[in-house]
């Protein structure tokens, strides 16, 4: 049986890196994955891949980014100017919207 982690956390947010060797970054987040409770975050958690050549791609050493850890990243406020934790509000019309834990701010539009 595979665990799925719920998170907050969705493509195309600003995440902030709070652990590991990469701490202190901020990237995008490009693709979450639920099943194994990891993100890809873009420019964070670089590694080296030896790939041989083939008939569509050259071969080489190539950097790309490695999944990281859900519970190493937070959510990047732009109106608090650092890593926070998401709650959940819901609004006169009865919309479910992400909101910032410090500073109340709504993040989904």
């Amino acid at each position: 049986m595979v665990a799925v982690v719920k998170t907050r956390i969705r493509r195309d947010d600003e995440v902030m890196v709070i652990a590991g060797r990469d701490r202190g970054l901020r990237g995008k987040v490009i693709k979450v994955l639920p099943s194994s409770g990891r993100v890809l975050v873009s420019k964070v958690n670089m590694v080296k891949r030896h790939t041989r050549q083939s008939a569509t791609s050259n071969g080489g050493i190539i950097e790309k980014e490695a999944p990281i850890a859900l519970s190493n990243v937070q959510y990047f406020c732009p109106n608090c100017q650092r890593g926070v934790r998401l709650g959940v509000k819901f609004l006169e019309d009865g919309r479910k919207v992400r909101c910032c834990r410090k500073c109340g701010e709504v993040q989904d539009q």
